[in-house]
């Protein structure tokens, strides 16, 4: 094993600075960013997850754990690592857990209490019912794959995304979805007691994009090891049109969604949700691009469109 280098370590925010944070720390070339993150957080009393570790000439966070610290070009010519505190953190499984439960509570728990906030509710008419399988079935699904399927690459994320992601989720695809649907003077309650055409063109449309989501979550973690943090370039289905075939496919089924619900509380989620996941896209095509020279860039990381190679 290669001789120990001593690197200097720093406060990124000098005006919130980590109290016992040494000056330096030994790495050889079998040192990962975890390793050292471990090392500093029992020396500084912390949760090694809180500490965030960044090279000191870009300022960028090497959000690789499992990574060398010595591959770090900038660390290593540099000498020095910047250390930040990052505040309370939660696993990624817990807050996908918490977010989408939100939903499947709600919507449930409109059977219960449609008639403590509407005058003369009704039964619900089979639209209504057909909506809240649909969307439930949906975040059921979502909570299956978050603890069964995805496979994170960071351990965590800032404790506070539970309040920010649930509010998003438990507000506009809970508790506005559901007080419109289940209204008795909403469109959806005034429907056939059939199934009408455009309920099975809704179903439809659900049904694929709900199997081909699933599909694209598979091929993405194939792509990584279990407790892994390696990157690859997804192939398959989807994968050669867009960058983000996943979210193409769950815009198809909140677009059955939709047409089930016939509620604009439903496209008003759709559209945020829509805006939401085009900068993850983006995001994700910047992330691939860097991966390889031989990615194929797309025009498009949600619509399918024009691309071509770099």
């Amino acid at each position: 094993m290669a001789t120990p280098v001593t690197i200097k370590v720093s406060n990124r925010n000098p005006r919130k600075p980590i109290k016992r944070l040494p000056s330096s720390i030994e790495v050889t070339d079998a040192t990962t960013v975890q390793d050292v993150k471990d090392k500093l957080g029992k020396q500084v009393g912390l949760n090694p997850e809180r500490l965030g570790i960044s090279d000191p000439e870009k300022k960028k966070l090497l959000s690789d754990r499992k990574a060398l610290i010595t591959k770090h070009k900038e660390v290593l010519g540099g000498l020095e690592i910047l250390v930040k505190d990052l505040g309370p953190q939660a696993s990624w499984t817990t807050v996908f857990v918490i977010e989408y439960l939100g939903p499947i509570l709600i919507h449930l728990s409109f059977l219960a209490i449609r008639p403590y906030i509407y005058s003369n509710p009704g039964p619900l008419s089979t639209s209504q019912y057909l909506s809240m399988a649909m969307i439930v079935l949906h975040f059921l699904k979502r909570e299956y794959e978050t603890l069964f399927v995805h496979r994170f690459s960071l351990a965590t994320m800032p404790f506070f995304n539970i309040f920010k992601n649930s509010g998003h989720y438990w507000v506009f695809s809970g508790f506005n979805l559901a007080y419109w649907i289940y209204k008795p003077t909403s469109y959806t309650a005034k429907s056939s007691p059939a199934i009408d055409s455009i309920n099975y063109v809704g179903i439809a449309l659900y049904l694929f994009g709900e199997i081909a989501n699933y599909n694209a979550h598979v091929v993405l973690s194939k792509l990584r090891k279990p407790g892994g943090t390696e990157r690859g370039i997804p192939k398959g289905f989807g994968f050669d049109t867009v960058t983000c075939p996943n979210y193409s496919f769950e815009l198809i089924a909140w677009t059955g969604i939709a047409l089930v619900t016939k509620s604009w509380s439903t496209v008003l989620f759709g559209i945020i949700a829509y805006g939401q996941m085009r900068i993850w896209a983006q995001k994700k095509e910047r992330a691939l691009r860097q991966l390889s020279d031989k990615y194929n860039k797309k025009r498009n990381g949600i619509i399918p469109g024009p691309w071509r190679k770099l």
